[in-house]
């Protein structure tokens, strides 16, 4: 008999598992906290990666409606220095599949969720279905689901948890919660930057810049509406989530920065104020690039950057496992959040689908399928994870960066994306590409 699946999340990754699953003739029902489909804006632009996001757009057949949203000329990218020196760039050129890092087009986060969204048939997705909790399988009864309202659901063979960072699901299987990594993060739009500000949009040329300075990021990203996102992200505490990175004495930040900054965080002109009177926002960045404030205007939205422990594992529980944020909440500063998560629902749907292909599978072997999804799935995201990690500690928490660390991030990167017997000779070329750099290149290259 073909399982009956729960999800919890229309996000890219519940939605995109829903969609494999229906698919594969697989009982599916997706609960939603949100009243109705509101595609808002929800966050900055997104790159999808060619074994990862875009994969599991082919094989959810979702390819050529993909195509009506992707920016293949997003693909530009400058990162940089405060002062507009450039540590690395990229052209408008699209990448192909056979590219080191594949193909990396851009999407809209809002987009993507509609166009996921959307491909499931009517009444697959329950919105405002706010779960309240999940209660654990017995011997006598599964896994079941109790909402804000009061009523259940029971009778699934599998809950999947693709509910977040605060995953309902997540506490049903552990005590672990997100721990505040010290970043803070402010949100701001530019509207129709073309007219608005049109030398910060030629200079973002309808891709993204990455700025790096002391303890702070800004990234500036077209949006398919042409506007411009921007996030300023900024060391809160002088050093980083102890528990999350390993330190020594076991101590946790408190997320208090909205009340402690000195100014409003949620009113846009005193963020305005802040960020270009203050040097340790950005007081100090280039004019050219101080424009993204300048010019910012609606709303601005503060947001704290939480994180699972690299390497969190969970007791499994028959009946419930779990998948993006919820598996393996990581800081976004390593790019791959989506990706992964997306890649979870494609490994997770060709399991369920495999042992659904028996249809005289035991609750057993599904509960052992089920396990080897998460084997797999730790050992795969927890490489991400330290990546997001050490990315985090050398931009922001490492003396004399950006500078100081640009050759061993870049390295970072170059090692994660490269097949593991040509890894040593592509570090090396980075290493030795940065020691040029800094001796003679950093003045040749300012934009």
């Amino acid at each position: 008999m073909s399982p009956k699946i729960a999800i919890i999340g229309a996000g890219p990754a519940g939605c995109t598992l829903a969609r494999l699953l229906h698919l594969g003739g697989i009982e599916t029902t997706l609960f939603e906290g949100e009243a109705s489909p509101n595609y808002r804006s929800q966050g900055g632009t997104l790159d999808l990666h060619t074994a990862t996001g875009l994969a599991a757009l082919k094989d959810a057949k979702l390819w050529d409606e993909f195509q009506k949203h992707a920016r293949y000329d997003g693909e530009y990218m400058l990162v940089c220095d405060k002062n507009l020196n450039s540590f690395f760039s990229k052209g408008n050129e699209p990448t192909s599949e056979k590219d080191l890092m594949g193909q990396r087009p851009e999407i809209d986060r809002s987009a993507l969720r509609q166009m996921l969204a959307e491909s499931l048939p009517e009444g697959m997705i329950q919105w405002g279905r706010h779960v309240k909790s999940i209660t654990k399988a017995t011997e006598k009864s599964g896994a079941s689901i109790t909402f804000s309202d009061g009523t259940t659901a029971t009778g699934f063979d599998l809950i999947v948890g693709a509910d977040g960072a605060w995953s309902k699901a997540r506490a049903a299987l552990s005590d672990q919660k997100p721990l505040f990594s010290g970043m803070a993060l402010q949100e701001l739009h530019i509207p129709d930057a073309d007219k608005t500000a049109p030398a910060l949009s030629k200079l973002v040329h309808r891709g993204s810049i990455f700025v790096q300075a002391e303890g702070r990021k800004a990234a500036i990203q077209q949006m398919g509406d042409g506007s411009l996102h921007i996030g300023i992200c900024t060391r809160r505490s002088d050093v980083p989530n102890i528990p999350l990175l390993g330190g020594p004495d076991g101590t946790t930040r408190a997320d208090n920065w909205p009340e402690t900054c000195g100014y409003d965080p949620t009113n846009l002109e005193e963020v305005k104020a802040a960020m270009l009177s203050r040097p340790e926002l950005m007081a100090d960045f280039d004019p050219r690039l101080q424009d993204c404030i300048k010019y910012a205007a609606g709303k601005t939205t503060p947001r704290s950057l939480y994180a699972l422990p690299t390497g969190f594992q969970w007791e499994h529980q028959q009946g419930i496992t779990l998948i993006g944020d919820a598996a393996h909440l990581m800081t976004p500063f390593a790019g791959e959040g989506v990706n992964v998560a997306m890649d979870d629902a494609r490994k997770l749907a060709a399991i369920i689908m495999s042992v659904a292909a028996n249809k005289d599978h035991t609750a057993a072997q599904f509960d052992t399928a089920i396990r080897g999804y998460e084997t797999e799935m730790y050992a795969r995201t927890a490489k991400v994870a330290k990546l997001t990690n050490d990315l985090m500690i050398a931009w922001f928490y490492t003396q004399g960066a950006p500078e100081s660390v640009v050759s061993s991030v870049m390295a970072m990167h170059m090692r994660f994306h490269t097949p593991a017997v040509v890894a040593p000779f592509a570090t090396a070329a980075v290493h030795a590409y940065y020691f040029l750099y800094k001796k003679c290149l950093h003045k040749e290259v300012k934009v």
